[in-house]
């Protein structure tokens, strides 16, 4: 038994890693991904062919490959600073919670960004003209009337892809970020419990998961009855 709670213990203690990088990494993301939605939906030029791009490359590349690519090339980046414009930043200042907050952010864009646009595309086109017939402009037609709708009609999808971000963090312990995994790692490695420990972290992302999906039900019901008959 004591086994048991000295590994809880220690693999809980990641916990406040995994929900600061998935948190934080979801709200920029929806910052992101909705910005992004707009450039293509709006076909702005050069932007909604830059974002196109941006969304296929990340989204068929392995994030493990993008997450080193932030680590690695972080330092390399800012050593080039330095000797292009002779700055002295130091190349190791950046901490790896903060790569992995923007790795993982960036990701979660390109699958948000299409997401949202789905939303966007299902709101009711009645409704618009509706919007625009009272005397709505632009900025007060999506503040008031796209935009809520549209992520209602997203949310199942925006929730799925919150899940989806909750068990990707699980890779932030291959830049040394001592999250949920890599604890899980060292208290498996203490005693070559791998079974017990690793069922452990799995029974805390689901209970976590089970959150999530709390949360975003009550969201549904209470902003959305129009779209959920259950």
């Amino acid at each position: 038994m004591s086994f048991w709670i000295h590994s809880f213990i220690e693999v809980f203690k990641g916990l406040p890693y995994t929900l600061l990088i998935t948190c934080g990494a979801f709200l920029l993301s929806i910052i992101l991904g909705t910005m992004t939605a707009l450039f293509q939906i709006k076909r702005i030029p050069v932007l909604h062919q830059l974002t196109t791009v941006y969304n296929s490359f990340m989204r068929s590349t392995p994030l493990i490959v993008q997450l080193f690519v932030f680590y690695y090339g972080t330092p390399a980046f800012i050593m080039w600073l330095n000797q292009v414009f002779k700055t002295s930043l130091n190349p190791d200042s950046v901490h790896p919670l903060t790569i992995a907050f923007i790795a993982f952010s960036l990701h979660a864009t390109a699958y948000l960004s299409e997401t949202i646009k789905s939303g966007f595309y299902a709101v009711d086109d009645a409704q618009v003209e509706a919007g625009l017939t009272v005397g709505l402009s632009q900025r007060d037609l999506y503040r008031r009337i796209i935009i809520p709708q549209a992520f209602m009609y997203a949310l199942p999808n925006i929730e799925n892809q919150f899940i989806m971000l909750l068990k990707g963090t699980s890779l932030a312990f291959a830049i040394q970020i001592p999250e949920i995994i890599a604890n899980s790692h060292l208290v498996a490695n203490e005693g070559y419990r791998f079974i017990e420990v690793y069922s452990i972290a799995a029974l805390l992302y689901w209970a976590i998961a089970i959150i999530i999906e709390a949360i975003f039900k009550k969201v549904a019901l209470t902003k959305g009855r129009f779209l959920y008959a259950n």
